[in-house]
C-alpha cells in the first residue's frame, strides 16, 4: 500500500533512518527523531501497521520494536533516495549551505515523480552520498554496508576519515564546516583528555579540540 500523505511519508523515511543506523526503533525513539510526542507517535505507527508498512516485535510496552515489512522498506528507502538527491541538486547546483538544505529537501522531495528523480539522479552523475555523507538508497532501495564509527572511539595516535554526519542540526553543520570538517577529509587523533575532555585533532596543518558533544556526531571510516 502506498502512502498518500507527507505526515506518514516522514514517519517511514525517519523509521528507515533509524532502523539502518542500528538498534531498536521504539515509539520513544521515533518520538525524539520527529520531535514529536509518543502518543501522537503511537496513533501514526498504529495506522502503518494497518497500511501494512510497518510491524511490531518484541513484547507490548514502551521498549517493543518497531520494523519496516518489505513495502515500507521500499517506500522508506524511495523517500530518503528523493531528498538525498534533493540535498545533492540544491548543494551542487544552487550553491546552497549544507546548514539549510534539509528543510527545504524535505518539501521538495514530496513532490518529485519517479521520471523527476530518475533525470535528477543522471544530472548529478548518480551521486552516492548526499552532502553530508550518508550514503543515497539506489534505485532498488539498497544501502551499501558502511563501517562507521564516532570520532570519539579513536585513541590517540589513530587516523581516520570523515565519513558523515550523525545529525544535520544546523549549528553543528556550520560550525564544522568554518573548521573544514567535511565529509571525505582526512583526520587524525592527537591526545584526548582524561575525564570525558575533549579530544585534539589534527586536519591539514590545524590542530582542533572538539568537546564530546561533537565528536559523538562526526562518524569516520578508516
Amino acid at each position: 500500500m502506498t502512502v498518500r500523505t507527507e505526515n506518514a511519508e516522514e514517519y517511514l523515511e525517519a523509521i528507515f533512518k533509524l532502523q539502518h543506523s542500528g538498534g531498536t526503533v521504539t515509539v520513544k525513539r521515533l518520538a525524539a527523531e520527529l520531535g514529536l510526542t509518543s502518543p501522537s507517535v503511537s496513533e501514526m505507527v498504529h495506522r502503518l501497521r494497518a497500511a501494512g508498512l510497518v510491524e511490531r516485535r518484541g513484547r507490548r510496552g514502551r521498549g517493543r520494536g518497531i520494523r519496516l515489512t518489505e513495502a515500507g522498506l521500499a517506500e522508506g528507502a524511495a523517500l530518503v533516495r528523493r531528498h538525498r538527491l534533493s540535498e545533492r541538486f540544491l548543494v551542487d547546483y544552487l550553491d546552497m549551505p549544507w546548514d539549510v538544505v534539509h528543510e527545504e529537501a524535505c518539501k521538495l522531495e514530496h513532490a518529485l515523480s519517479p521520471e523527476v528523480e530518475a533525470r535528477l539522479a543522471e544530472q548529478l552523475g548518480n551521486p552516492l552520498t548526499c552532502p553530508h555523507g550518508h550514503a543515497i538508497p539506489g534505485e532498488d532501495g539498497s544501502l551499501p554496508d558502511e563501517r562507521l564509527q564516532a570520532l570519539t572511539e579513536l585513541r590517540p595516535g589513530d587516523a581516520a576519515v570523515i565519513g558523515c554526519i550523525a545529525e544535520e542540526e544546523g549549528d553543528l553543520l556550520r560550525y564544522l564546516a568554518s573548521l573544514g570538517l567535511l565529509p571525505d577529509t582526512p583526520i587524525a587523533v592527537e591526545s584526548v583528555a582524561p575525564f570525558n575532555g575533549p579530544l585534539l585533532v589534527r586536519v591539514g596543518d590545524a590542530q582542533y579540540a572538539l568537546g564530546r558533544e561533537v565528536t559523538d556526531r562526526i562518524m569516520v571510516r578508516h
